[in-house]
């Protein structure tokens, strides 16, 4: 009933539509030359939701009042917080499949708003960005549109995360846009991933690959893939290939560490190191050194033994050639 009617510019929690979708339509409006961006942050906005706001647009399509009477019981359903229970009084709960439909809803009041003045404008959920062709323009749609949030919505902006900014100063959904230094590609910005996203993938594998866990290689190198897939899938579209070469042979060495730990003892060692190639005279002097795990993991004794080659026989999956392979098919 709602769905169809939704604006063409909204891509959040809705059928054949995708959060990779509104990220190219945010960098299709910038290359265009709308490159002054009205970025505005909802305050708490799944907690603010007004609750006869909603209602009110619900009675637009809905006569059924047992249906109705329900979404009202589901709105006004307490939370339990340290076992106690509190009445709600705004917001929809969080983690139903409801709530998406519920503030996409709501959400479409803004979006039309938007679509009157034609502006071009980007929505996934409560994540939204409007892109203006000059700094004036974009600062009088930040205080028309903020007062429309307030006024005929019932919601809050954040102001001190709403801003207007140019295309180097801009996130959306993970992704951050720089210019192109091709030749013949000026005033053209690439996507990349923003520097906490990038951190934050870094730091879940250093988790992972962390030597004291209790786990298997194996088990290790399958967790691994497992989350190296799941970013890579879905950040394709970034341009990084520097910054995953650095990454792979940082990984490489990580998952080397946890081989040289996991053998521990300097016997143990030196067994390896025979069955991997080496020399008795050379295995004997490596598993005995004073050098620390680190430095022995990233030294060329590991390097020659445990290969790349070694490791994808283990199932590791190169995250340079498995972005690679992503571009391809994108392409």
């Amino acid at each position: 009933m709602w769905d169809k009617e939704f604006s063409n510019s909204s891509f959040g929690f809705r059928p054949n539509r995708s959060a990779e979708m509104a990220i190219l339509q945010a960098q299709s409006y910038i290359n265009s030359g709308y490159a002054n961006i009205v970025d505005i942050d909802l305050k708490s906005f799944f907690d603010k939701v007004n609750h006869d706001y909603l209602m009110n647009l619900l009675k637009r399509k809905v006569k059924d009042p047992e249906l109705l009477r329900l979404i009202w019981r589901f709105l006004r359903s307490p939370i339990q917080i340290k076992g106690k229970l509190h009445k709600r009084r705004q917001g929809v709960p969080q983690g139903s499949p409801l709530s998406p439909l519920l503030s996409n809803i709501v959400l479409d009041e803004l979006d039309k708003e938007l679509e009157r003045r034609g502006v071009q404008f980007v929505r996934y959920a409560d994540d939204f960005s409007i892109f203006m062709r000059s700094k004036r323009a974009a600062n009088r749609m930040n205080r028309t549109i903020t007062e429309f949030i307030k006024k005929e919505l019932h919601l809050e902006v954040n102001r001190t995360k709403s801003k207007i900014c140019r295309p180097s100063n801009y996130e959306y959904l993970g992704y951050a846009f720089v210019p192109s230094y091709k030749k013949g590609e000026k005033g053209i910005y690439q996507l990349i991933v923003s520097k906490s996203k990038f951190s934050k993938f870094k730091r879940e594998l250093k988790r992972l690959t962390k030597k004291t866990i209790p786990m298997s290689f194996d088990e290790r190198i399958r967790r691994v893939n497992q989350v190296m897939r799941g970013w890579m899938n879905y950040f394709k579209h970034a341009s990084m290939y520097a910054k995953l070469v650095e990454l792979d042979s940082w990984l490489r060495c990580r998952l080397r560490y946890c081989i040289w730990h996991h053998w521990k003892k300097p016997n143990k060692k030196m067994r390896s190191l025979i069955r991997l190639g080496k020399s008795q005279n050379e295995a004997y002097a490596w598993s005995r050194t004073r050098m620390g795990g680190w430095r022995v993991a990233c030294s060329p004794i590991m390097g020659t033994t445990v290969t790349i080659e070694r490791l994808k026989q283990r199932k590791y999956i190169s995250c340079v050639e498995y972005y690679l392979k992503l571009r391809k098919h994108k392409g």
